[in-house]
C-alpha cells in the first residue's frame, strides 16, 4: 500500500469521523468502487489520461448527486489531483482504518488445500488471541504453496508455506556461493 493511499484514506476517515458518518462514507465509497469495477464505460472515462482531470471531476459531480457530500468532494478531489484511478486502493485502506478503529483485524488465509471450517476456526482463534482483536478471515487455496499457510493481514505477510521455505533456502544458497 502506497503512502499516498494512506494519506488520502486517513483524510477521508478523519473528515467522516468528525461528522459521525464513517460507516456511511465507507459504504458509499465501496459502492462507487464497485460501480467502477462493474461499469466498463465509467472505468474507461476515469482511466483515460487524455481526459482533463477537471472534466473527470465534473462528470463525477453529475453521477454522485445523491452521495454524501464528503464522498462527492473526495472523489472530485481525487479526479482533480489525477488520483481517481487509485480509488480502489484508497477504499481498501479506508476499510483497514475503520476495521482498526472498531478493533477488527481482517486477514486472508491461503493454504495449499481447502481448510475445514474447524481448522480455519482454530487458526482464526489463535490469531485473535495473539492480536487481542476480533478477526475476520477470508480463505483462499493456492496448490502452488505445496503445503503450509500464508497469512496476509494488511501489509503484514507471514509465509509459512513449503514453497516459501524452498524460495528462502534457494536465496540463502545463492547468496552464500
Amino acid at each position: 500500500m502506497a503512502v499516498v493511499h494512506r494519506v488520502y484514506a486517513r483524510a477521508l476517515y478523519d473528515a467522516a469521523r468528525e461528522q459521525g458518518n464513517v460507516e456511511a462514507v465507507q459504504e458509499e465509497l465501496g459502492d462507487f468502487v464497485a460501480a467502477v469495477r462493474d461499469v466498463p464505460e465509467l472505468r474507461a472515462v476515469l482511466r483515460n489520461p487524455q481526459i482533463d482531470p477537471r472534466a473527470k471531476a465534473a462528470a463525477l459531480e453529475a453521477i454522485t448527486a445523491g452521495v454524501h457530500e464528503i464522498v462527492r468532494n473526495f472523489l472530485r478531489l481525487l479526479a482533480e489531483k489525477g488520483r481517481i484511478t487509485e480509488v480502489e486502493e484508497i477504499s481498501r485502506e479506508l476499510e483497514r482504518l475503520v476495521a482498526a478503529e472498531q478493533g477488527r483485524l481482517t486477514v486472508e488465509l491461503t493454504t495449499a488445500q481447502e481448510l475445514s471450517d474447524e481448522e480455519a476456526r482454530e487458526i482464526v482463534d489463535q490469531i485473535a488471541k495473539a492480536s487481542g482483536r476480533k478477526v475476520e478471515a477470508t480463505r483462499a487455496v493456492d496448490p502452488g504453496l505445496i503445503g503450509g499457510i500464508v497469512l496476509q493481514a494488511g501489509s503484514f505477510r507471514l509465509d509459512a508455506s513449503v514453497r516459501g521455505r524452498l524460495n528462502r533456502l534457494r536465496q540463502e544458497l545463492v547468496s552464500k556461493s
